[in-house]
């Protein structure tokens, strides 16, 4: 009992930022993010990067090389992103802390959580368009 009493604190530990904070609204969310470049990490591994530029559009990378354009729009209290590939909303809530922005996929119920960590020094990278022969 004990041992499952001191996960359930580790649990709450983790996600505290998104269960005791209230989720940014969109013109939080766009003081914070415009001009930035965020990464962010899952389940402890490096996850993404996005660039935030001007009039709420974005560029997405899974760190891969291979970006994707898109934009960014508020839906009540969830920032939602459309991107090149697909135009079907993927919606999130984002909270703020002491360590940078948390945010919670909401398209489904077990959501992906991500959190904001430090670059140390990496660049986004896009390579160019892929070229047949």
């Amino acid at each position: 009992m004990k041992h499952a009493l001191a996960l359930t604190a580790f649990y709450l530990t983790l996600t505290g930022p998104t269960l005791a904070q209230t989720a940014m609204s969109g013109a939080e969310f766009e003081a914070y993010v415009t001009g930035k470049t965020l990464f962010f990490e899952a389940d402890g591994q490096r996850y993404g990067v996005e660039e935030y530029l001007p009039n709420r559009r974005v560029r997405w990378s899974f760190l891969d090389g291979q970006c994707k354009e898109g934009a960014w729009f508020e839906d009540g209290a969830q920032i939602c992103f459309v991107y090149e590939d697909n135009p079907s909303p993927q919606c999130w809530s984002f909270y703020q802390g002491n360590g940078g922005l948390t945010a919670k996929f909401e398209n489904e119920a077990e959501g992906q959580v991500l959190y904001e960590i430090d670059p140390s020094g990496e660049e986004m990278l896009c390579l160019g368009p892929e070229v047949g022969v």
